[in-house]
């Protein structure tokens, strides 16, 4: 995955409490083989509602997208991740995200952002205000701001995760880093065991 230090652009105000994952990428788009295409799929149901906050023509572009509680509830899709990061957003704001869908963010570059629901509120209000109010995420500093709006605070990563986004560091890459480890403990294995050079 690519490296993340800095999310900076508009956002998109999903003023919508404890969306799901069946809500963000519905089951029928499970069906795809592929893993690309499921931008399309993000919020399908209820992009049939012209009035819903995807179908505004003032939210085109944005990279960030500012939830309500309970974020990413239900079964454990990565789906919903890629669904969102292929509409084109690279982080999301929520007061809170269920732990599943958080940890697939995190194995997947997209960057969780948990705020108080005080200052999650502000934004949403703000953001519904002004479409082009712009937001920085600085995930060196952990630090969400929105000058413009007078809205700054600090969020909550632990060191391990914000190195995988500063490093871009997939599941992969991490056991990659431990190649001299893995080969030495190859070559001390017993010749009557399997080997990773069978065929």
């Amino acid at each position: 995955m690519k490296a993340v230090h800095i999310v900076s652009g508009t956002a998109v105000p999903l003023d919508r409490t404890d969306v799901d994952t069946d809500q963000i990428i519905p089951s029928d788009w499970l069906k795809r083989v592929e893993r690309t295409g499921f931008g399309k799929g993000l919020f399908s149901e209820w992009r049939d509602d012209r009035d819903f906050v995807l179908n505004d023509e003032r939210h085109a572009g944005a990279s960030i997208l500012v939830a309500g509680l309970n974020f990413g509830t239900g079964s454990s899709r990565e789906h919903a991740v890629w669904a969102i990061q292929q509409y084109g957003f690279d982080a999301v704001i929520s007061p809170r995200f269920a732990d599943i869908f958080r940890n697939n963010c995190t194995k997947n570059g997209l960057v969780p952002v948990t705020v108080d629901p005080e200052f999650g509120a502000a934004l949403m209000a703000a953001v519904q205000a002004d479409p082009g109010l712009e937001i920085t995420i600085d995930v060196a500093r952990l630090t969400v701001e929105a000058p413009a709006a007078g809205l700054e605070t600090t969020f909550p990563m632990s060191s391990g995760i914000q190195e995988r986004f500063l490093q871009g560091l997939d599941d992969i890459a991490l056991t990659m880093r431990n190649t001299d480890d893995i080969d030495s403990f190859e070559n001390r294995r017993p010749s009557w065991l399997p080997s990773n050079t069978d065929t």
